[in-house]
């Protein structure tokens, strides 16, 4: 690992003084809060296997406990008010998002719409 490190250092150095930033891949952030039932819900029928599914491949998930507060690097999504409330983020803007939880197909529907405004393209594992 240190052979690694030490190999791959001047390359990140590289990138830092030539001011490139490195790419931060697009996010699926849940906002969520104890003793939300639909937070519980979507949990059941969605949490378990999204990180399997072709979209959870694409925008990885994030989960945010409100009782903590948002943290600083997603200081550019806007106020969240419902629990839950999912929000696609891409290079740390918002992209758009879902308030609330009615049921499967009705976030996925509304999460495919989103995931197509993406500027990075789709992984392929």
């Amino acid at each position: 690992m240190k052979r690694l490190f030490r190999a791959s250092f001047p390359l990140v150095l590289l990138a830092l003084a030539s001011g490139a930033a490195p790419a931060r891949a697009a996010e699926l952030v849940v906002f969520e809060r104890a003793g939300c039932a639909w937070c519980a819900r979507w949990d059941a029928e969605v949490g378990e296997v999204y990180r399997k599914t072709a979209e959870g491949g694409r925008a990885p998930l994030r989960r945010v406990n409100l009782a903590r507060g948002v943290p600083s690097d997603l200081g550019q999504v806007g106020p969240v008010v419902f629990t839950p409330t999912f929000v696609l983020v891409e290079d740390g803007k918002e992209v758009g998002r879902i308030e609330g939880y009615a049921d499967e197909a009705f976030f996925y529907a509304y999460l495919d719409g989103l995931l197509a405004k993406l500027r990075t393209s789709p992984t392929t594992n």
